[in-house]
């Protein structure tokens, strides 16, 4: 070999072996730590420890240590030295594991699975913090900030601060395009946060956030499009055209993985619940009460139906199949039109609402 060729080897081979140095040094460092009885062995016990001091004993049970220890311990002595320990904190499977707190994010949204059963689904294994999750919690960030500075100058309730007024929906000043989007950074209430949170976050760790944000931006536009067109006095301050677009993502999503998903028809029938219920909430309380506070239900619907057919096109499907793909075709061919149709509806009919208030 010639000494430019085996200089281009060494540097083409030097990264992989830092890579290995310092996974040598963390595996070794991590044995150290947790062999607490210093005899360069960790037995069954002190495995233990390792897994309930990260946090994962809550969602293994010890026969499922009891089964890494096992696999791990080649030689069958009971312990493991330095050498199998290094091997097993370097395996996919042990890899796989520490990821699990990850994944039981989105676990606790749904009913528990038995103990003993320790595996996921094609989709759950798509969950990831890297890149981190943060669209919904930027979003959710600057609401809350715009909650606090309404709150200092005026009243939150009725959305009468200098943010709010500039901000929501209002039918007499449509000619402020804005107004469209930016009524989602308007709370009289923190169920939207909380919930935006709870589920934008998971979607985002599968689907990354810039499709969760398309779809939950998506959701607004066409919560206040559809509540313009059904409600043309109603005011809009909120997030629930997002947040319901959201929601029937995640719908979206249990349709397209259906099969990829480990507990996709409870995942399913939680979701339905907790639409139908807030749904029949606002109807309920905007025509058989006496609140003086209009609940633009219009939009929860439009939102809604704009994250289930955008939500189809946009979310990650983890294996095609082909009546998924006529699926596919349909929904974008329906959230084009109806979009179009709400917009041109907007623009043309303008007696249809009230006098605009240009002053």
């Amino acid at each position: 070999m010639s000494q430019s060729a085996r200089e281009s080897n060494e540097e083409s081979t030097a990264p992989l072996r830092r890579s290995n140095t310092q996974r040598s040094v963390h595996a070794r460092e991590l044995f150290q730590r947790y062999d607490t009885d210093r005899d360069g062995q960790i037995s069954l016990m002190e495995l233990r420890n390792l897994i309930s001091s990260e946090n994962y004993a809550q969602d293994l049970p010890p026969s499922a240590v009891s089964r890494i220890m096992q696999t791990a311990d080649t030689n069958e002595n009971g312990y493991l030295d330095y050498k199998e320990f290094k091997e097993m904190v370097n395996s996919k499977e042990w890899q796989a594991i520490m990821n699990r707190a990850m994944q039981q994010y989105i676990r606790y949204t749904v009913p528990a699975r038995p103990v003993d059963v320790v595996d996921f689904g094609e989709y759950e294994r798509e969950y990831t913090c890297w890149p981190p999750a943060v669209g919904m919690i930027i979003i959710s960030i600057i609401e809350v900030v715009t909650f606090f500075v309404d709150l200092i100058n005026a009243s939150t309730v009725n959305a009468d601060g200098p943010l709010a007024k500039q901000l929501i929906y209002s039918p007499y000043r449509r000619f402020e395009a804005w107004r469209y989007l930016t009524y989602m950074f308007v709370h009289v209430g923190v169920v939207n946060l909380i919930v935006q949170l709870m589920l934008g976050v998971p979607l985002e760790m599968v689907h990354k956030w810039w499709r969760v944000l398309l779809i939950y931006f998506a959701g607004v536009i066409a919560g206040s499009l559809g509540t313009s067109i059904t409600d043309p006095y109603v005011f809009l301050a909120g997030a629930s055209g997002g947040v319901y677009a959201i929601l029937l993502a995640h719908i979206a999503t249990i349709i397209m993985n259906w099969s990829e998903m480990s507990v996709a028809p409870y995942q399913l029938a939680v979701f339905l619940i907790l639409i139908v219920s807030d749904v029949g909430m606002a109807i309920y309380n905007r025509y058989f009460t006496d609140t003086e506070q209009v609940v633009g239900y219009s939009a929860h619907f439009a939102g809604a139906l704009a994250g289930l057919l955008l939500g189809i096109n946009v979310l990650r499907n983890i294996r095609k199949q082909d009546w998924e793909k006529k699926l596919w075709w349909a929904s974008i061919v329906i959230y084009v039109v109806l979009m179009a149709a709400a917009i041109i509806w907007n623009i043309c009919y303008t007696d249809y609402y009230p006098v605009q208030d240009k002053q």
